[in-house]
């Protein structure tokens, strides 16, 4: 039997069960999402060789326009304070917009790639300082940890994924690079530059090809590592809805204080209409308060036995009329009037019970 119990609490606490949408919305707080740096790395990449692509005009219009202004205006200028501030100024303001857009296009798809894996999502749980982050033993746990085994293979392969593509490039083109010398100094330039923005975008596109397979690869141990198990979500059940227990008693509670109510009521009902024994029903007439009659308590079973009880501690006549008492218990509520349909029956009931109260005083 023991064996048994210690099998069950094992099964209970492995981690088997996806995990809840709480749970989820607890991780993204803490900033664990399922996320590849490797995608943000490629997708980056792949940008600025694709901007240099396409805006390659530019830049190089831009730093042969920089170029001839510093050996044709700079180098002729007088070397003082002022005129070194006033060169280094210019210089800046030149090369801004020769690095600005690259910096920008490599920053634009850095954020790109980050909001299409995660979304928008700001949390500083990452850079909190922690004991355990600097606890040495923990330290060499990551180290020889399957993730970092996985991290220190997939470095190796992109390395070697680059090398091979980088190689694969020039020795295509092998025959053009032997023959640079005999190109002029531009065509050299720009030969070496195309040759350049090649190798960048070939890589590029593997190295995004291999982050998207990182990135399900992620989102896989990620799934296993916020798995729960059924104690976890029962455990969490518990702290989102309250433990069941409490809630049946205050339930349980909730439902005395209401019999207790409707008793206090009962004393001042006109009439208790009774099935005999398994049903009654409280009913009183007042004028000012309905034009018909309400029922003021109703119960079944020990409920029923209960409402005689106090009526007949309280001198209210009861009166068995089986069919009624079946009838208003299913169709009528506490502080209801009493259907249409019952108004013949009851006002009879009410006038024999005030000829009677009539009789007897």
């Amino acid at each position: 039997m023991k064996l048994v119990t210690l099998d069950l609490q094992f099964f209970a606490g492995e981690k088997t069960e996806k995990a809840t949408p709480k749970k989820r919305q607890d991780a993204r707080k803490k900033g664990q999402v399922a996320k590849s740096q490797d995608v943000n790395t490629a997708v980056g990449l792949l940008a600025v060789f694709l901007f240099l692509l396409f805006g390659g005009p530019y830049l190089l219009s831009k730093l042969t326009s920089l170029l001839k202004h510093s050996f044709q205006v700079y180098m002729l200028m007088d070397l003082s304070e002022p005129s070194i501030h006033y060169i280094l100024i210019e210089l800046l303001k030149e090369l801004a917009l020769i690095i600005g857009p690259i910096m920008l296009v490599a920053l634009t798809a850095g954020v790109a790639a980050n909001y299409f894996q995660v979304g928008f999502l700001f949390s500083t749980e990452a850079i909190q300082m922690k004991l355990e982050k600097i606890d040495p033993i923990k330290g060499f746990k990551r180290i020889f940890s399957l993730r970092s085994v996985v991290e220190f293979l997939k470095s190796i392969l992109k390395i070697c994924i680059v090398g091979i593509i980088t190689f694969l490039v020039i020795w295509i083109s092998l025959n053009d690079i032997l023959t640079l010398s005999q190109l002029s100094i531009g065509s050299a330039f720009a030969f070496l530059a195309d040759l350049t923005v090649k190798m960048g975008l070939y890589a590029g596109s593997a190295l995004l090809f291999l982050a998207l397979l990182d990135y399900l690869y992620q989102k896989y141990d990620f799934e296993k590592n916020i798995r729960m198990s059924k104690q976890d979500i029962k455990d969490e059940y518990k702290n989102s809805e309250g433990d069941p227990l409490i809630k049946s008693k205050i339930k349980q509670k909730q439902r005395e204080m209401a019999m207790s109510r409707m008793m206090q009521e009962v004393p001042n009902a006109d009439v208790i209409i009774t099935n005999p024994t398994h049903y009654a029903i409280a009913l009183k007439y007042d004028e000012t308060k309905y034009d018909a009659p309400y029922v003021v308590a109703k119960g079944v079973d020990f409920v029923a036995q209960k409402i005689k009880f106090v009526a007949k501690e309280n001198e209210v006549i009861t009166i068995e009329n089986r069919p009624l008492a079946r009838a208003l218990y299913s169709q009528s509520e506490i502080g209801d009037v009493i259907p249409e349909e019952f108004f013949k029956a009851v006002a009879e009931i009410l006038a024999y019970v005030y000829r009677t109260k009539q009789h007897v005083k």
